[in-house]
């Protein structure tokens, strides 16, 4: 059944309805009862369902929901979830109702004994639910039913009060052909996330401030809280009730530690606490943040390398071998070998930039091998699904050693000729290999190709962080060469303690001898 209103929500974006995108149609006189707080509108979000609070569904309508609001002027309040029961909905809705100008609900609305979303808010303003004309009229058109008693005519029984919205398909500017449900300053938005989402799009006229405009700022901190807990404070008291800031830690980002925001609906107001905390905060710990390194990967990496700097003469010299691979073989016939490590990440970096280059508009997905090892970090694994989403880069995972891994390689894709490594000189066997060179004799025939030989440990770190390529967080936490959790630890050459006595280790970036890299392999 919900495959034909999905239908019939798709359809409007094609053929127009019959009204115009602000139409509100009562079914009683009763109109929304909005309750402002403050200087914004606000809103409440309640979710509905027993399968959030079991934790068989994840909810993504509030999140969702808060990001279209606060775009259109609304402050969201506070979001509430409620079982699928008539009693704590009605009571939720009710006192939501009172407090918010607007209220937002998600989920509830179907045809089966749990989908009580309707009854629960005609109950919260002492409504009885009768069948709407017009609800039973897209029933039929719908569904194909126009018997009383049939689950599809659940749909069609909502508070006497309601009122029908039709939103307004943003690409192509027709009229949606279902409504949202509506009473008094209460919101029914279907739960199924897409339905959801468009809904709300489409009827955005119906939230958005006129006089409300929210600014926000941020500012990325490479350093722990602790250290600016302080400065926050000062801050805080100095702009409060002109702007609110927000302090996240984030253990995962290579780049900071901490994350702040600052939210304010005086621009004026905004740009001066702004400035406040980047005069006030420590030197050095506020830093650049690119979420976004891929994209903008081949102006960043070309520039970069025709900089004419030490570390920019290399990447030349890499991106002339890997532009060679690319002049002899299809992105068919290549795949790069990458299991996670940082030399690999910086080559996947550089092949992408160059494959980014040289064919903008392609349609093949660049190939990459994971010879996958006994017994790997955890937080490895993650990096690899991660990296594979940021770059859309397809995955072939082969086990074994790597001469097993390239022999199950050839067998499962024949078409491949050539891969592309993250080998450097100083690596074991490594030191008589040249940039393009064939496996050795016994070995299942590839083309080797070594973009990255010449570079040191201390170049692979200069590029990645120069142009905030994301990496492996383990190399932020002690070590520097990756292997198995059996034969890998931290290195001890980047132990410290601190003041208190506790130990630590540096990240790897931080190594100063080269040749300790690999003292932390076992």
């Amino acid at each position: 059944m919900w495959r034909v209103l999905r239908a019939a929500l798709r359809a409007a974006g094609r053929v127009g309805g019959p009204l115009s995108a602000a139409a509100c149609r009562p079914m009683a006189a009763s109109g929304p009862a909005a309750v402002a707080r403050g200087s914004a509108n606000t809103a409440g979000i309640i979710v509905i369902g027993d399968e959030i609070l079991k934790g068989y569904t994840q909810d993504t309508n509030s999140f969702f929901m808060c990001r279209r609001l606060r775009a259109l002027g609304v402050s969201v309040a506070r979001i509430s979830v409620v079982p699928d029961d008539v009693e704590a909905i009605a009571s939720e809705v009710a006192a939501f109702a009172a407090r918010f100008t607007y209220v937002l609900t998600s989920g509830g609305i179907g045809p089966t004994h749990d989908d009580v979303t309707f009854e629960a808010v005609a109950k919260a303003f002492g409504e009885k639910v009768v069948l709407h004309p017009e609800l039973v009229a897209l029933v039929h058109k719908f569904f194909g039913k126009t018997e009383v008693q049939c689950p599809e005519m659940k749909l069609a029984r909502v508070p006497e009060s309601s009122r029908l919205n039709y939103g307004t398909d943003g690409h192509t500017g027709n009229t949606f052909k279902y409504p949202l449900v509506s009473v008094r300053n209460v919101y029914i938005f279907p739960g199924i996330p897409a339905l959801m989402e468009r809904a709300l799009d489409g009827l955005a006229h119906l939230f958005r401030s006129k006089q409300t405009h929210f600014h926000s700022r941020t500012i990325y901190v490479a350093s722990d809280e602790m250290l600016i807990a302080p400065m926050l404070d000062w801050a805080d008291a100095t702009f409060r009730g002109r702007v609110s800031f927000g302090s996240y830690p984030d253990w995962t980002s290579n780049y900071y530690r901490v994350k702040l925001t600052l939210d304010s609906e005086s621009e004026q107001d905004l740009e001066e606490a702004y400035c406040f905390l980047m005069r006030e905060l420590p030197p050095g710990v506020a830093v650049p943040s690119v979420t976004d390194c891929v994209s903008t990967a081949a102006v960043e990496v070309y520039g970069l390398a025709e900089s004419g700097s030490a570390l920019g003469q290399k990447v030349a010299a890499a991106l002339r071998t890997i532009e060679e691979a690319l002049d002899q073989y299809s992105l068919v016939q290549l795949c790069v070998g990458f299991n996670g490590g940082k030399d690999c990440t910086a080559l996947l970096h550089l092949v992408h930039a160059a494959v980014q280059r040289r064919f903008p508009a392609r349609q093949e997905r660049l190939q990459v091998l994971y010879i996958r090892i006994v017994s790997p970090f955890p937080e490895m694994e993650q990096f690899i699904q991660a990296t594979v989403q940021r770059y859309g880069v397809q995955l072939c995972t082969v086990e074994g050693s790597i001469r097993e891994a390239l022999a199950h390689l050839k067998e499962q894709q024949p078409q491949l000729e050539a891969v592309l490594m993250g080998t450097r000189r100083t690596d074991p066997y490594s030191c008589t290999l040249t940039p393009m060179c064939v496996t050795d004799p016994g070995w299942p025939p590839y083309m080797r190709v070594n973009p990255l030989l010449d570079w040191t440990y201390r170049d692979i770190w200069e590029f990645l962080r120069k142009l905030f390529v994301p990496y492996c967080i383990l190399y932020d936490k002690g070590y520097t060469s990756l292997g198995s959790m059996t034969n890998t630890q931290k290195n001890p050459a980047l132990r410290y303690t601190d003041a208190q006595g506790r130990e630590g280790y540096r990240p790897a970036y931080e190594l100063e001898n080269e040749e300790e890299e690999r003292t932390s392999r076992q």
